[in-house]
């Protein structure tokens, strides 16, 4: 910072994975930088709650290890990971069905050995699609023409009952759409992501990834609580009026809030996601796996205790039901008696949260990163700008302090 004139070099509205990102990269290459966050803690849409002895995260996350910015920014040692057993269980009107990874646990893979998922022809259509997203070079599988993964899948060679039945009902979780309408260059790539790494959770839940990345700041670079609610002739202005000046300013917040800052940005569809909190005495499943309904009446749910026994402080288990758009609590209680095989009805609600902005709309084609200028010494990122992810947030982050530093110098 200028010490006579208290303008910094850079300004960075929003302390999100991406702001993080972005504002650790510039103080490492000796740019003062201020970050304002309007919340009372970083994080963004990574944040935990704790509410009735219960750790929250704000919408149902997982943590992939396999992501390059992931790997290169943090101590994975630290959070204590607890990973989800590798695959899924469906649930289908005659029963559960494990989908297996046989790389992994070639044990368990007894339901897709029986063709009890699948047919035979099905999985080895899939086989040959994840090994070559596995193994190829990540810039051969980001090549080729782009359309819905819908339409890749097919071209794969997979029936379409076996994609309705099976695949759909997972990747709308993943997705937060089940039309199967989003990129396929983007589903490969979290295709690889899954094969490749290990889906897990902090044992202090999704919010200690922000906390570690907010360590990489400067002391007093972070004021939360400063909400921005306009522009000036040096920088920003916060919502009691108060101006911080810099040279440059890079808006890190969510989409909508970017879009009220930067008119330019325009409107950028996203997918809403509502995820109900419900306590039981002891878990209704017993292993960490994610189940998700053929029926596709919830997106998925987990009993998170059985991942992270700490979710919860007094021994019962906590379940996460995350459903399409808007919903009540109760209306998801059928589906999960059918799917635990238990009445559900008694189960006690905790919380819920509807994430308005969960994730970007990502239909073909789609540019896995766009740049982060936008007008002289104003920038934008976010996985808005990438991908919908911790990985395209974090890049997004990293590629927009590329520009900065370079426009500034």
């Amino acid at each position: 910072m200028d010490e006579r004139s208290g303008i910094s070099d850079v300004v960075v509205v929003g302390a999100g994975v991406a702001g993080l990102a972005c504002a650790a990269d510039l103080a490492a290459a000796g740019l003062s930088v201020r970050v304002l966050e309007a919340s009372d803690a970083v994080g963004g849409r990574m944040r935990t709650d704790r509410r009735d002895g219960f750790l929250l995260d704000r919408g149902f996350q997982v943590f992939n290890t396999s992501y390059p910015q992931v790997k290169r920014r943090i101590d994975l040692r630290e959070l204590r990971l607890r990973p989800f057993r590798a695959g899924f269980l469906l649930h289908t009107g005659d029963g559960r069905r494990r989908f297996a990874d046989p790389s992994r646990a070639p044990r368990e893979c007894g339901d897709l050995l029986r063709g009890r998922v699948a047919p035979p022809r099905d999985l080895a259509a899939l086989g040959l699609l994840s090994a070559r997203d596995m193994l190829l070079p990540a810039r051969v599988v980001k090549g080729g023409s782009d359309t819905t993964t819908l339409t890749a899948l097919a071209a794969a060679g997979l029936s379409e009952e076996t994609v309705d039945s099976v695949l759909r009902p997972f990747l709308s979780g993943v997705f937060l759409e089940d039309e199967l309408e989003t990129s396929s260059r983007f589903f490969h790539l979290v295709w690889r992501s899954m094969l490749r790494g290990t889906l897990c959770l902090p044992s202090d839940g999704i919010g200690a990834v922000p906390r570690q990345l907010a360590r990489a700041l400067p002391p007093g670079a972070l004021r939360l609580e400063a909400a921005v609610d306009g522009w000036t002739d040096d920088g920003v202005r916060l919502a009691d009026g108060e101006e911080v000046a810099g040279r440059s300013v890079v808006v890190a917040t969510g989409p909508a809030q970017a879009a009220s800052l930067l008119p330019e940005l325009g409107a950028v569809a996203t997918r809403t996601v509502t995820t109900h909190y419900h306590a039981v005495d002891g878990s209704p499943l017993g292993e960490a796996s994610l189940l998700v309904d053929r029926a596709r009446r919830v997106l998925n749910s987990c009993v998170l205790t059985d991942v992270v026994p700490g979710y919860s402080a007094d021994g019962r288990a906590l379940v996460s039901t995350s459903v399409l758009g808007a919903g009540k609590p109760a209306d998801v209680l059928p589906a999960l008696s059918e799917m635990y095989g238990t009445d559900a009805t008694a189960w006690e609600h905790v919380a819920s949260y509807e994430i308005a902005d969960a994730l970007p709309a990502m239909p073909p084609p789609l540019a896995l990163s766009r740049t982060g200028r936008l007008a002289p010494g104003r920038y934008v990122c976010g996985d808005h700008r990438a991908t919908g992810s911790v990985q395209g947030a974090l890049a997004s982050g990293a590629r927009t302090a590329r520009e900065v530093l370079s426009d500034l110098r």
